[in-house]
């Protein structure tokens, strides 16, 4: 099987439970970064998937990645390669797709339950599963393109996550380890602080009470999620 291509845009926000679901599943993956000088593929043809990952800036930042990324999510579409996106990534993947990336109301950090969509989609991708807890780290929303079908909401953000055929697309980010959760904290110390009167930011020290239990229930379903994707790889 050709290789999914993992697309990390910050050193702290890597594949996660994703890069050890693949091996386990003896997948081959390899991680491109990004703001790397010539690192981005000519062409995604390739590559039995693609995942875009997160990172803290905005898809409307006039970054020298960001087009030729939009341009191989767009012929990734064409050649009915699956694209998945956390955060960041499902925001570009929505660019990509023409859907249009804005201010959310409000930040929305640490853990907070998101409720699945009742339709046959959303059934597909999270089976049994009705609500969990997922991990959010973002200011900015996606909404959803042409022929998307909503799949996931939050009370603070309506467009979790939504799906396109193959393809799906996550504001929150359902791939964390505990290891990353940590890390994230300590990075945006500040930003935390900035943010801490906002009713959906949760402070380090609340986030990562009882870290391994959520990182354990969220996995599950990261598991059943990443599953169904898989299913769609190119040979």
């Amino acid at each position: 099987m050709k290789p999914v291509i993992v697309f990390k845009n910050v050193a702290h926000e890597g594949p996660g439970y994703l890069g050890d679901f693949l091996t386990q599943q003896n997948i081959p993956w390899q991680v491109v970064n990004t703001n790397e000088v010539g690192a981005m593929p000519a062409s995604i043809l390739d590559y039995s998937g693609v995942v875009i990952m997160g990172g803290p800036m905005s898809v409307n930042d006039e970054l020298p990645w960001i087009a030729p990324l939009l341009d191989l999510i767009r012929e990734a579409k064409a050649a009915d390669i699956p694209v998945l996106g956390h955060c960041l990534g499902g925001q570009l993947i929505s660019k990509a797709f023409g859907g249009v990336i804005s201010a959310n109301p409000i930040k929305e950090i640490g853990w907070g339950e998101v409720n699945v969509t009742q339709n046959e989609a959303a059934k597909h991708w999270f089976g049994e599963i009705e609500s969990f807890n997922s991990f959010h780290w973002h200011g900015e929303t996606f909404s959803l393109p042409e022929g998307a079908t909503h799949v996931l909401a939050s009370v603070h953000c309506q467009n979790q996550a939504y799906s396109i055929g193959k393809h799906l697309a996550f504001q929150s980010h359902i791939e964390v380890t505990a290891e990353m959760v940590k890390s994230w904290c300590e990075l945006g110390a500040d930003e935390l602080a900035e943010a801490a009167a906002s009713p959906a930011v949760q402070q380090a020290e609340a986030m990562q009470q009882t870290l391994p239990v959520h990182c354990f229930f969220l996995n599950k379903v990261a598991k059943q999620v990443y599953g169904q994707w898989i299913k769609g790889l190119m040979p």
